[in-house]
C-alpha cells in the first residue's frame, strides 16, 4: 500500500471519532481547553491503534482459508463499511439533533469516552482484517490510524461548539465515500483490470 493511500486510509477512519468528537465539544457547557481536548484524543488515538493490529492478528488466522479471493474479501468489506459510514452520515438532522442534545444534561465520563472510542473503532478492527489480505505494513498503518484520529478528535473536541452543526456528519460522507475507493481500487488492481 503507497502512503497516499495510507493516509486516506487514515483519515478516512478518523472521521467517525471526528465526527463522536464534534458532538462532545458541542454538549460542553463551556469551550475545552486544549489539554481536555488533547485527552481525548489520546484516549481516541490509542484504541484506534490497537484495533487495526487486532483485526490483523484475526485476518492473518483466516488468510490460509481464503486467500484465492482475499481481494474480493477486502473489496466487500471496505464497501460495505464504507456503505455503512454513509448511511450513518446521510440521516436525518433530527436524528443527528438529538444525539447532540442528549449528552448536554451529562457531561461524558471517562468510562463513557471509552466506550465511544471503541464504538467508533469496529470499523478500524475490520480494516486490520482487511490489511492482512494485502501487502501493508500494519505497524505503520496502525500507527498512521492512531495518529489521524488523535489529530480529528482532539480538533472536533476544540471546534465542536462551532461548527457541529456545520460540518455534522458529512465527513462520515466523505469518510465513506473514500473507503468504498479504496476497496474498488483493490479489486481493479488484482483483476488487472487496467493493465495492457
Amino acid at each position: 500500500m503507497s502512503l497516499y493511500s495510507t493516509m486516506f486510509l487514515a483519515f478516512s477512519m478518523s472521521s467517525d471519532a471526528f465526527v463522536a468528537s464534534l458532538t462532545k465539544g458541542a454538549s460542553l457547557p463551556r469551550r475545552p481547553s486544549f489539554i481536555e481536548a488533547l485527552q481525548t484524543g489520546l484516549i481516541f488515538g490509542t484504541i484506534e491503534t490497537i484495533t487495526p493490529l487486532l483485526g490483523w492478528a484475526l485476518g492473518l488466522s483466516m488468510s490460509q482459508f481464503i486467500t484465492a479471493w482475499d481481494h474480493w474479501v477486502a473489496f466487500a468489506l471496505l464497501c460495505l463499511l464504507g456503505a455503512h459510514m454513509m448511511h450513518e452520515g446521510l440521516k436525518s438532522h433530527d436524528d443527528t439533533a438529538q444525539e447532540t442534545a442528549a449528552p448536554k444534561r451529562q457531561p461524558a465520563s471517562l468510562l463513557r469516552l471509552v466506550i465511544t472510542a471503541f464504538a467508533t473503532s469496529i470499523d478500524a478492527l475490520i480494516i486490520g482484517i482487511t490489511l492482512a489480505f494485502m501487502e501493508a505494513n500494519i505497524v505503520l498503518t496502525s500507527l498512521a490510524i492512531g495518529g489521524a484520529t488523535l489529530l480529528m478528535t482532539t480538533l472536533g473536541v476544540m471546534l465542536g461548539r462551532a461548527i457541529s452543526t456545520v460540518v455534522g456528519k458529512r465527513a462520515e460522507v466523505l469518510g465513506g465515500l473514500t473507503l468504498c475507493g479504496i476497496g474498488i481500487a483493490i479489486l481493479v488492481e488484482h483483476l488487472g483490470l487496467l493493465s495492457g
